[in-house]
């Protein structure tokens, strides 16, 4: 019996040895590794969703990477596109500084936008889709500042063309601030492009 024991043992060797993934020298790409954190919600989440509004995306932090979530907007009817474009503007701010529902909770989603954040229409010399944030977008961190970015840059709140202009609450300079890949996929690494804002 242990003669047929020891006489397996190379045969039982040979068999894991050839389980494993064999060396090759083609390059080969099977894509990132797939993420620990779902990110994703079974169906629509009902509760951070409000009745009557205008349908909006927050992006919110999921792993690593920020992720569009649906929300909505209460907008009067109407309002004139100067005064509609604030408040689409302060109501994206308000849902991405709120806490994110149970279900985007469970799910990994988490926000670093400050409550209280407050926005207005361009100044006096400010180009007219100019918005003027009560905290100067240098003092956001970097997650909070993309976050924003990439909310109101594909938003009613702007022209849609990925970028948006941000300025602090003073008549000080002004930027023009883009929502890229390499900003969706490393918000905590890489602060949004941006480049002054003149005339």
């Amino acid at each position: 019996m242990t003669i047929r024991r020891l006489a397996a043992l190379p045969l039982l060797a040979a068999l894991l040895a050839g389980c494993g993934i064999r060396a090759t020298e083609v390059p080969t790409d099977f894509g990132a590794a797939p993420s620990r954190v779902p990110c994703s919600l079974t169906g629509p989440d009902r509760s951070a969703q409000s009745s009557r509004g205008v349908p909006v995306q927050v992006f919110l932090l999921c792993g690593a990477s920020l992720v569009a979530v649906d929300r909505t907007v209460p907008v009067p009817e109407g309002t004139p596109d100067a005064r509609r474009r604030v408040i689409v503007a302060q109501g994206l701010l308000d849902q991405l500084a709120a806490s994110p529902s149970p279900a985007e909770r469970s799910a990994g989603y988490t926000t670093y936008v400050p409550g209280g954040l407050g926005v207005r229409g361009p100044g006096p010399k400010d180009p007219e889709d100019a918005l003027r944030l009560s905290t100067a977008p240098s003092r956001l961190t970097s997650y909070a500042l993309a976050q924003l970015v990439c909310t109101l840059s594909d938003s009613a709140a702007t022209e849609g063309d990925g970028s948006v202009i941000l300025g602090g609450p003073d008549a000080g300079p002004l930027r023009r601030y883009e929502c890229t890949d390499e900003v969706r996929d490393r918000p905590g690494g890489t602060r949004p492009p941006s480049s002054e804002v003149t005339g």
